[in-house]
């Protein structure tokens, strides 16, 4: 993840996602069913057909063709059942669709969070149109990955080959295969646009080094594959910018090095494993900056560090009394944090992507001012716990 640590210095693109209107994939009411083709399949009689037709494809063509078919068969059309209740708290049955990769032969499958969240029940429906029942392995909510798992019993599933997303540039060919609208298994091309934002897609989750594309992304792509010209998925489709509630050409998706991350942690330790600092900060704006008399205007007063934690063993110092800021009570005294590893933090939004980068174990230069003086003090990050 080293390749995007300025991103935090681009800011964070606000943006408008489709969840019913939200998300690129999510829940709505009833679902009607579509019709959708059975895509034939090559056999020994078709093969001489589909080589024939394949001749008259140009070279950009024969990739789209090629990627494809390799990847269509391991496109996972995800159905989920909840329960919601109405204004009269009487429970009204949700339906929602989103789409997920087979990335194992033994049946786990990539998805976004908000896809398969509150669902209380998964059901999967991969190419060749086999369903399965799925269970829920784990997710990170922070990062809206999820990974849930199909029984193949015996079946030889196809697996896609995970890329690495650190390589890309703007410019390079990609695909995405999703089931936008309930229309499954539905192929759309385009380009990485730009690299390296942070995408903000709720008061608490975010695509960082989010990969955005023109390639035409709509409700029920969210969590489907987006793939490199060599059939490698390089991202997880997840949010779009949509003024109208439909694609504008411009989508976002997760880099597959960070699900990647993700997915080993789920299916060796059942649990994602995040950094963890051990402090409660508060937020300073110019004027309460000002009231206080610090030596900066943005930054995290620290108001308490966690006993026993990683701050507090590395020596940063919380408040030592109590003062008002407006209606609120206050701890003030503590040190004001302004980076971490040189990485400017104004907010705890800065500071929560920089530690998403991390892991448990690494050491980081937290730079802070306690009274008028400015200082480094390293600090080796622990492990969240109940997560």
């Amino acid at each position: 993840m080293s390749k995007g640590s300025n991103a935090v210095r681009l800011g964070v693109v606000a943006i408008v996602l489709i969840l019913g209107a939200y998300w690129a994939g999510g829940r709505w009411g009833e679902r009607q069913p579509r019709k959708v083709e059975a895509l034939p399949l090559a056999g020994a009689g078709g093969l001489t057909e589909a080589s024939a037709r394949d001749t008259a494809l140009t070279d950009e063509e024969s990739i789209n063709v090629k990627v494809y078919r390799q990847a269509s068969g391991a496109v996972a059309n995800i159905l989920t059942k909840a329960t919601q209740y109405d204004f009269f708290m009487d429970p009204v049955p949700v339906e929602g669709a989103g789409s997920g990769f087979v990335i194992d032969p033994k049946g786990f499958i990539l998805t976004n969070f908000h896809v398969v969240q509150d669902a209380q029940s998964i059901e999967v429906v991969l190419g060749d149109q086999s369903r399965y029942t799925a269970k829920f392995i784990g997710a990170d909510p922070r990062n809206d990955v999820a990974l849930i798992k199909i029984e193949p019993k015996g079946k030889p599933l196809v697996a896609l080959p995970l890329g690495d997303s650190s390589t890309l540039q703007v410019g390079q060919k990609v695909l995405a295969i999703g089931n936008p609208f309930g229309f499954q298994s539905t192929l759309t091309t385009g380009v990485v646009s730009a690299l390296g934002r942070t995408v903000s897609t709720s008061q608490t989750t975010y695509i960082d080094e989010a990969i955005q594309t023109d390639a035409a992304i709509n409700r029920g792509n969210s969590g489907g594959p987006l793939i490199n010209s060599r059939g490698e998925v390089i991202g997880i489709n997840s949010a779009i910018y949509t003024p109208s509630g439909t694609t504008a050409g411009i989508g976002f998706a997760i880099p597959v090095n960070t699900a990647k991350r993700i997915a080993h942690d789920l299916m060796t330790e059942g649990r994602v494993r995040q950094a963890f600092m051990g402090v409660q900060s508060l937020e300073l704006g110019g004027w309460l900056a000002e009231a206080l008399d610090l030596p900066v205007k943005e930054g995290l007063l620290v108001e308490e560090v966690t006993r026993g934690g990683p701050a507090a063993a590395a020596g940063l110092h919380g408040g030592d009394k109590e003062a008002m800021a407006g209606m609120r009570r206050i701890t003030i005294g503590g040190d004001v944090i302004v980076a971490i590893d040189g990485q400017k933090v104004a907010n705890q939004f800065d500071m929560n992507v920089i530690l998403n980068r991390k892991r448990p174990g690494d050491t980081v230069d937290v730079t802070v001012y306690r009274g008028g003086k400015k200082m480094d003090i390293q600090v080796k990050l622990g492990e969240r716990s109940g997560k």
